[in-house]
């Protein structure tokens, strides 16, 4: 029976196992956590809004699908051998690696050190406790105003008014990248609730009770760092073409120039798309139809290109953002309710 191991229980690593849970192939999940995390949601475990118990879901079972758990240390391709922190060696004759990334911290002094972060779940959860922790009129600077900046703002913003939060957006309005509706109604609701957003930002330096701005020292009680990912180290260790992200360049079947049984998706793969949860589902599904094809012994399907559903982002429990449809643009309660439904259906599909 043909082996497959999966590296990591994301969004595209959940997908692989739910499809592949009744085949005859044996799957094995190696991940760190025994359930799969909802890591869109992380921001608003980070602000207190929702419980750990709410970012989890039970990863699926299967008759040939075994889970393991542990710490990846080493993916030796050469050998198909996966290394784990335990010292066990997984042996595989296809391999998925869909690990996720961590934070970027673009060699900035004092970033790494002094900022909390919102890319794991244990990280986020010391996040949590120490926001807990803060008493009423401190500061929380965010720097980095992408999608995971402005959620994690807006959210701690209702979660905690007691405390003064600052976003560092390196655009002149934030989510310029959207588009101009979005990006207007977003710094407009941040304007409207005393949310400080510092534009054009260039963040230089991170201390322990401020941040560098330039010529400016802004105090801060804590500091969150959404400023940029990259993939996990193990991935960056494996010494595969990469692009200028560190993502690893991919044939059009998804897998390693010159190793055909590695495949990368989600965080750690080079796409023409911002990564995300749905872009990771959709490279899995076409994933698994190289696969099939593979084990069957025929010729590698033509993949169509990936066309994503769009993306929704929050404003506290009853606002929000979205781009929909490729290029329509949503605000208010609407794009909020939108991405409600969106997450109950992954939960409930699951």
């Amino acid at each position: 029976m043909k082996q497959l191991v999966v590296l990591g229980g994301g969004y595209g690593g959940m997908r692989i196992c739910e499809r592949l849970k009744d085949e005859k192939v044996a799957v094995t999940l190696i991940d760190r956590l025994p359930y799969h995390a909802l890591k869109t949601e992380y921001y608003a475990l980070a602000a207190g809004t929702l419980s750990d118990r709410d970012v989890r879901i039970a990863f699926p079972e299967g008759e040939h699908l075994k889970y393991q758990y542990g710490h990846v240390v080493k993916i030796d391709p050469d050998n198909a051998v996966v290394h784990l922190l335990d010292g066990s060696e997984i042996k595989y004759d296809d391999l998925v690696i869909a690990l996720g990334c961590e934070d970027k911290y673009h060699n900035i002094p004092g970033a790494q050190e002094f900022t909390y972060s919102i890319q794991t779940l244990e990280e986020s959860r010391k996040t949590q406790q120490a926001i807990n922790g803060l008493p009423p009129g401190s500061v929380v600077s965010i720097v980095g105003a992408g999608l995971s900046g402005v959620e994690l703002a807006s959210e701690l913003h209702e979660s905690r008014s007691d405390l003064k939060v600052r976003l560092f957006d390196r655009g002149p309005s934030v989510l310029s990248f959207l588009s101009d509706k979005v990006s207007k109604y977003v710094q407009g609701w941040f304007e409207e609730h005393d949310v400080d957003v510092v534009n054009n930002s260039n963040v230089t330096l991170v201390t322990a009770d401020g941040v560098h701005n330039g010529e400016d020292v802004y105090p801060s009680n804590l500091t969150i760092w959404t400023a940029g990912t990259q993939p996990v180290k193990v991935v960056r260790d494996l010494g595969f073409e990469a692009d200028s992200g560190g993502r690893i360049k991919l044939t059009e079947h998804h897998h390693v120039p010159g190793y055909p049984d590695v495949f990368v998706i989600g965080d750690c793969a080079s796409l023409p798309y911002a990564p995300s949860g749905q872009l990771a589902e959709h490279q899995a599904d076409q994933v698994i139809d190289v696969l099939e094809a593979k084990w069957e012994g025929k010729k590698l399907p033509r993949l169509p290109e990936i066309k994503l559903r769009g993306m929704l982002g929050s404003l506290g429990k009853s606002d929000g953002f979205g781009i929909v449809m490729g290029k329509q643009a949503l605000t208010g309660k609407v794009p909020r309710l939108l991405k409600s439904g969106v997450l109950w259906k992954h939960k409930k599909i699951k």
